[in-house]
């Protein structure tokens, strides 16, 4: 998915401004979560714009949906200019308000208190850095630990608000137990294999304030290699041009 431009259904996301361009793991966790009476709508880290954009367009096409309003917070100047640049160019420019704040700066005086909570955060934690910075501080845990994204989500989440983020298998482990330390607890999980031979590779999850019997899935891409599973399929229909 890379380039400097990526065509979606009803948007386009250009990405040469970005270190982080256009992804599977923001495309699954945009598709996936469940926006369903979330009115109040927060993407951390949000890079090209692309999680914001695709919830925009979901509760616009669900009639039974209230159109949600989504602010979109993103650490790098360059990225959140382009974020901005492609929320101005696409359908939706009244509804996503993207800011240039890292999620500490901005918990520290925002007094809204969100529906939803979404992220597709770093995950490096003891690797090496990159040459660019700005790739670095979009790969790695320095500038959003797990601890710094669950205190902002404690403090921004309204009473049945849910935070909902992708990791890799060991690192979902590990933001699982910190949250239930805290008091945020695990309601949706979706592994994601690549095939259907090959282990879960990604976790896909939303917490929430309320401790609930936690909905299991698992979602596998390809049936064989270029050979897209209907349930994967199905799960983006709605944004890729091919289907």
């Amino acid at each position: 998915m890379g380039g400097n431009k990526f065509r979606f259904k009803q948007f386009t996301i250009q990405q040469d401004k970005c270190a982080m361009k256009v992804g599977t793991d923001g495309t699954l966790l945009g598709a996936w979560v469940d926006i369903s009476r979330a009115e109040k709508i927060l993407d951390i880290g949000t890079g090209t714009g692309l999680i914001a954009l695709m919830l925009a367009q979901r509760s616009l096409q669900d009639k039974a949906l209230s159109l949600a309003d989504i602010d979109a917070v993103e650490i790098d100047v360059n990225s959140s200019i382009q974020a901005r640049e492609n929320v101005e160019r696409s359908p939706w420019e009244n509804r996503i308000k993207v800011e240039n704040y890292s999620i500490q700066e901005y918990v520290s005086f925002c007094q809204k208190r969100y529906d939803l909570i979404v992220s597709n955060p770093p995950f490096f934690e003891n690797a090496s850095k990159a040459a660019n910075q700005a790739r670095t501080v979009a790969r790695h845990t320095d500038f959003l630990s797990q601890a710094d994204l669950l205190q902002a989500a404690i403090q921004l989440l309204s009473e049945t608000g849910k935070l909902a983020v992708i990791y890799p298998l060991e690192q979902a482990e590990k933001i699982q137990a910190k949250a239930e330390y805290l008091g945020l607890f695990c309601q949706r999980k979706l592994y994601v294999k690549p095939m259907p031979e090959i282990p879960t590779k990604r976790i896909l999850m939303e917490l929430g304030k309320s401790q609930l019997t936690c909905q299991e899935n698992t979602l596998t891409i390809e049936s064989k290699q270029y050979v897209y599973t209907p349930e994967f399929i199905n799960l983006i229909k709605d944004f890729y041009l091919k289907y």
